[in-house]
């Protein structure tokens, strides 16, 4: 779906070519097929927890993984933060087109029918772009409060979208869904130290850094300092406290949510164990769950859509 108006070749051309926005808009089965696609080649989690999804909600939770992965990607994978941001605001613009009535991408065409059968609004679609133009900008947070305000964006969106699909709309479990989506974000965060650092980011906090007298030479060097190890066992039980806090969600919602739900907190709680597991020595070492342990939670989560 190649366009000749819309795409920047410092830009568009650094990405799959199917992201681009096409000069006409696909039908509306084309449009949710492009959705189903990229949400089941993208990301084998998101395809696992589907399972447990109520048919009536696939296509919907499709629709919406597809904004979230091609707005992220524009923000990560461009290598370049001036051609990023002008196509988050491109996509921003298809965004608008949404929910005005004539989008031309496919994600919107799709989303188009999400966001109005479902009642969803555009904030958490645009909190979303904040975030990712955030990391255009911003590569270090001095303080964790610093750091709650970015995953205010950058998370805590998606657990509302979610909410909204299933036909959540209270605050109550907004709340509790932020304590939830902020732990996974910084359990992804630990677990991607080095990985963040090669993109030139650090998102562990500075003032943590300084306190346990932490350098940047230590991460940029990979060396699991004892006094990094420290630093790290303070922020994954941090992250835990986080995944506590939300955890009542869990009693809140249906049992097709609730499952889902539960799978990924634990998935999330599973990182935490392996980087426990090494010692906290996440530079160079990638903490990773096991095939085995991934298993496990989906035959307990199968086990539970059973009983």
């Amino acid at each position: 779906m190649a366009s000749t108006d819309s795409r920047v070749s410092s830009g568009w051309d650094n990405l799959p070519p199917e992201y681009a926005i096409p000069a006409q808009a696909p039908s509306a089965a084309e449009a949710r097929e492009y959705c189903r696609r990229l949400a089941r080649t993208h990301y084998e989690n998101f395809s696992v927890a589907t399972w447990f999804l109520p048919e009536r909600l696939r296509q919907h939770f499709f629709n919406v993984y597809a904004y979230c992965r091609i707005s992220d990607d524009l923000g990560d994978e461009v290598g370049n933060a001036a051609a990023s941001l002008q196509l988050l605001d491109q996509w921003e613009a298809q965004l608008n087109a949404c929910y005005e009535g004539s989008p031309r991408h496919p994600v919107f065409v799709a989303l188009a029918e999400t966001v109005h059968s479902l009642d969803i609004p555009r904030q958490p679609f645009a909190d979303l772009l904040t975030a990712f133009r955030q990391d255009q900008t911003v590569t270090r947070y001095q303080t964790f409060d610093d750091l709650l305000g970015y995953c205010r964006y950058s998370a805590n969106p998606v657990g509302h979208l979610v909410l909204y699909l299933c036909g959540y709309h209270d605050a109550e479990r907004q709340s509790l869904s932020d304590f939830t989506c902020t732990a996974l974000q910084l359990a992804n965060f630990w677990q991607d130290v080095s990985v963040d650092y090669a993109k030139g980011r650090i998102y562990l906090p500075l003032e943590d850094l300084r306190r346990e007298g932490v350098v940047e030479e230590d991460i940029a060097a990979r060396r699991n300092t004892p006094a990094f190890c420290t630093m790290m066992r303070f922020e994954v039980e941090r992250a835990r406290d986080w995944f506590r806090r939300g955890q009542p969600l869990v009693q809140k919602v249906d049992r097709e949510l609730a499952i889902d739900l539960d799978l990924f907190t634990r998935g999330g709680q599973e990182i935490l164990n392996a980087i426990e597991r090494q010692g906290y020595k996440v530079l160079g070492q990638r903490p990773a769950i096991s095939r085995t342990r991934k298993l496990a939670l989906v035959a307990r989560a199968a086990l539970g859509k059973l009983l």
